[in-house]
């Protein structure tokens, strides 16, 4: 099989890519919700493959802030995953899960950062979980790391490992809804072998 380069993939690849991105996202939102007790509905997510320069656009600017959960992956692939939302999209999931109206703005306390952190843990969990169910392969995610800052600055951690890789990445858009619209964007970045063990484990 030859190798996958992202500069040239095929349109039965991107299908694909787009398919486990859908089940990825609809696994995290059940996740979500049961974490919240609420529920929660997912519109179909939107799956672009994008140069690396264009993704902090695409999530409404490099200058806004976010909130972003990072992650090494290991096992039968390798590479790393990110979950990146608003700021006031941050505020409001930390508030359902305490229990306390989120106040959308401001400085998150350390209890707060720590309720970040477990949603961004078990959402991204959620995720990678569906996509070792589908492939048969082992996925084994690192203890994840969390920010708040300028989407640019959060995406510069991984702009340095990932550009040995090449300069595309699949982004993710899934738009989660209680009772307002939150979205929020799965970056998953497996090496290029691991995409086509990953692929190749469905019989592309």
């Amino acid at each position: 099989m030859t190798k996958m380069n992202f500069d040239n993939v095929s349109q039965e690849y991107f299908d694909v890519l787009k398919e486990l991105g859908n089940i990825g996202a609809g696994n995290a939102t059940t996740a979500l919700a049961q974490m919240l007790q609420c529920k929660v509905d997912m519109k179909v997510p939107q799956v672009r493959l994008l140069d690396f320069s264009q993704v902090g656009e695409a999530m409404g600017g490099e200058e806004q802030i976010m909130a972003g959960v990072y992650l090494l992956v290991e096992g039968d692939i390798s590479g790393s995953m990110m979950f990146l939302c608003e700021e006031k999209v941050a505020h409001h999931l930390v508030g359902k899960l305490m229990g306390v109206e989120g106040n959308g703005t401001g400085a998150f306390t350390e209890i707060e950062l720590s309720a970040l952190k477990e949603i961004g843990n078990i959402i991204t969990g959620a995720y990678l979980n569906s996509l070792s169910s589908l492939t048969k392969m082992k996925i084994i995610p690192s203890v994840p790391d969390l920010s708040i800052d300028m989407a640019a600055a959060i995406l510069s951690v991984p702009a340095i490992e990932f550009g040995a890789m090449g300069d595309k990445l699949l982004l993710i858009q899934t738009q989660f809804t209680d009772e307002i619209n939150l979205d929020g964007f799965f970056i998953l970045m497996p090496d290029l072998d691991s995409y086509d063990r990953l692929l190749g484990s469905l019989g592309l």
